[in-house]
């Protein structure tokens, strides 16, 4: 089965482009979905992540507090290093079962931090989803109403848009209208379906 790493800057639309994969009935597997899983109370990661962390990372209700984990890590190195250490382990052998577990000519794995981590084993191919950081920061700014030094932090931490465009077997610019990208989708639907010696999923 030929796995698709599809990756991109914050706010840059790759649940949009997931979305519409999945719509031509496309298995996703989305990192971000298994993270969260990760983190749910009664989860040993939690355990690992507020040990490491300390008690203010929880919610009074036990959950994880998201927002201050992610101030904590977005601006030091180490402390996000530490955080991947704990769970990307956990979330690479999550999409390797799901993986397995899959009878499609294709699938694409949702991976925010793909360039970044450089675990591009079980990738076949590098999809990126690219616009221009204008645009990123004001969709980041509306959807988690964060300020502009918080977007830009996280920006800074990511890998640079050059970064991820070098790295890209196929690019999705994600800058204009939303006819325009189904169309782009659907074309890299059927490159996909071509290269996996299929012609539907």
């Amino acid at each position: 089965m030929l796995v698709i790493g599809l990756t991109g800057g914050i706010g840059s639309g790759k649940t949009t482009v997931s979305d519409l994969f999945s719509a031509l009935g496309v298995p996703i597997i989305d990192t971000d979905v298994i993270a969260r899983q990760l983190v749910q109370p009664g989860q040993q990661a939690l355990s690992d992540i507020s040990a490491w962390f300390g008690n203010d990372v929880l919610n009074p209700d036990g959950s994880l507090n998201r927002s201050k984990l992610g101030d904590m890590t977005f601006t030091n190195s180490e402390t996000r290093k530490k955080l991947e250490a704990i769970l990307h382990p956990r979330i690479r052998e999550q999409v390797t079962r799901q993986l397995q577990q899959l009878q499609s000519p294709y699938a694409i794995v949702v991976i925010p931090l793909l360039i970044e981590t450089g675990d591009q084993s079980y990738i076949d191919r590098i999809l990126v989803v690219d616009c221009e950081q204008k645009n990123q920061i004001k969709r980041v700014q509306l959807r988690d109403h964060r300020s502009q030094q918080q977007t830009e932090n996280i920006l800074q931490a990511q890998a640079s848009r050059e970064q991820r465009l070098s790295a890209a077997d196929d690019i999705v610019e994600n800058n204009a209208d939303q006819s325009t990208l189904i169309q782009k989708v659907e074309d890299l639907h059927h490159k996909y379906l071509a290269l996996a010696g299929s012609d539907k999923v």
